[in-house]
């Protein structure tokens, strides 16, 4: 029980209008310490010409600008657009059909909803990769159900088309904690709206673009935003199964800034990248939040 002072308040933890302010006070350093920080240093530091063995060195925007020359640079961002715009649209797709699916109410759902999940706990940790790397190789279990119906077998890391489509298929495996976030939206749409639109004649293909597309406009939203930033940041799944190759074809933003920063040692120009990369996406969020609110506003 608070008791009102003249001068302060009491409470179980401390008297005194500093209280607060001590309790998030491991919060507010550990923000200022491992967030704000780094944050600042890496800007700094992508406007040096510093490398392991040399101290920094400020040069400018001469980072930026050699970026903009860079063959390797553009490659990149090329690599990474293409990705991202075939795995999103896929992931978000793939999640929320297998969200409707398990939105039924049919016995032993639950156990389904779990084993759908599994692959997004796993993620694309060493075991995963071994296993998905066999799958794909001359004489692995994919072209070995190819040739059963007669198929050629398919050269999956000689072509550049088949490597990222073994990269996207991989992530699209991983679909769990797209498809939770789309299960719970479904969830909370009121059932009386699909009674009523039945008893009015709409057939359940009508229903989903009438109404459980529009009721999931915002969850739609969110998820498009958290999948366009798994993957422009995507590095894990490039580097292991194809290590960037052939001939450069799934090397990804991401493992340029890893290369440029521990491959090469150049520390100044890795975290100009590094800043690229931020601020391409906060432009993208920006611009995606701004055109979501003027629909808004028009509806």
């Amino acid at each position: 029980m608070i008791r009102q002072t003249p001068k302060g308040y009491q409470n179980p933890v401390g008297t005194g209008k500093y209280t607060g302010l001590l309790l998030i006070s491991p919060f507010i350093i550990g923000f200022f310490v491992f967030t704000l920080y780094p944050y600042i240093s890496s800007f700094i530091y992508g406007l040096t010409d510093y490398s392991t063995f040399k101290p920094p060195e400020f040069t400018g925007f001469d980072n930026y600008r050699t970026m903009l020359e860079s063959s390797d640079f553009r490659n990149a961002c090329m690599v990474t657009l293409k990705y991202m715009a075939v795995l999103v649209p896929l992931k978000l797709v793939v999640s929320l059909l297998t969200a409707m699916l398990l939105n039924l109410e049919i016995k032993g759902i639950g156990v389904f909803r779990t084993i759908f999940y599994i692959p997004s706990i796993l993620g694309a940790n060493l075991s995963i990769v071994i296993m998905w790397q066999y799958l794909f190789t001359a004489d692995g279990l994919v072209n070995q159900l190819l040739g059963m119906v007669g198929c050629d077998p398919v050269s999956w890391y000689g072509q550049p088309g088949n490597s990222m489509a073994i990269i996207v298929l991989l992530r699209l495996w991983e679909f769990g904690s797209t498809m939770i976030i789309f299960l719970n939206a479904l969830r909370e749409i009121p059932k009386d709206y699909y009674d009523a639109a039945k008893a009015d004649g709409c057939g359940k293909f009508s229903a989903f673009f009438k109404i459980t597309l529009p009721l999931l406009k915002n969850t739609i939203f969110v998820n498009l935003v958290l999948q366009i930033i798994s993957a422009v940041q995507e590095f894990n799944a490039p580097y292991m199964l194809t290590d960037g190759g052939p001939m450069k074809s799934t090397y990804t933003l991401g493992m340029l800034i890893y290369d440029e920063m521990f491959g090469y040692g150049n520390i100044g120009y890795a975290n100009a990248l590094s800043w690229v990369m931020f601020t391409a996406l906060a432009v993208i969020i920006a611009v995606m939040y701004a055109v979501s609110r003027r629909l808004r506003e028009d509806s």
